[in-house]
């Protein structure tokens, strides 16, 4: 049975968790991530900083948190597709969890992450191993997905595979303007391909 270390969060609330006041486009705001008691994932709730801050050190405290701009959920409109996307592979994956499918999982969030189309938030310390948060820049999904600790010998031919997967999805010629076209997703070995991210405001 898979080990419950990854998982699909639905996105972002269209209002504050504490005082429900609708957000409002472009705002600042927190997501925060608490342990959900009836399963082994996780609860979103998303706050404005004014809730935030009014929530008093007693209580619960939340397993991860980070602050973003509010936009509203769903981002662009989906192109009609046969393809499955990189994304689409990665959401069925985590949502399936299998033990089988963590190396794949690791790597596609990487590649997507490199293709900024989504974005490491936070990183927790379990007893069973690393969680890489994942947050998609325009829809606001969240991946919760185990770092494998990937030897680096075996990245290259992990990859590999991970391509194969993407390639024999059925799809039309690759477009170079796509990016998510798989044919140009980053090398994991290459660090120098990573597109480092503008420093986020830290959670208050």
């Amino acid at each position: 049975m898979a080990l419950a270390e990854s998982w699909h969060i639905r996105s972002r609330s269209r209002e504050c968790a504490a005082s429900q006041r609708p957000f409002i486009a472009g705002e600042p705001i927190i997501t925060a991530l608490f342990p959900d008691p009836d399963t082994s994932g996780y609860l979103r709730r998303d706050y404005c900083l004014e809730a935030w801050n009014a929530i008093p050190d007693s209580e619960e405290t939340p397993f991860s948190s980070w602050r973003t701009l509010y936009a509203t959920p769903g981002g662009d409109k989906p192109q009609p597709t046969e393809r499955e996307q990189p994304e689409d592979i990665l959401r069925r994956m985590v949502e399936e969890d299998q033990d089988h499918t963590e190396n794949t999982r690791y790597i596609l969030a990487v590649m997507l992450e490199r293709k900024r189309i989504l974005r490491e938030t936070d990183t927790q310390r379990t007893p069973t191993g690393i969680l890489r948060i994942y947050e998609n820049r325009k829809t606001g999904e969240v991946y919760i997905v185990k770092d494998p600790d990937i030897p680096l010998s075996q990245v290259d031919a992990l990859q590999q595979e991970v391509l194969l997967l993407l390639e024999s999805t059925t799809r039309p010629p690759a477009d170079p303007s796509d990016p998510s076209d798989p044919s140009d997703l980053s090398d994991l070995s290459d660090e120098s391909a990573a597109q480092a991210d503008p420093p986020e405001p830290p959670a208050t």
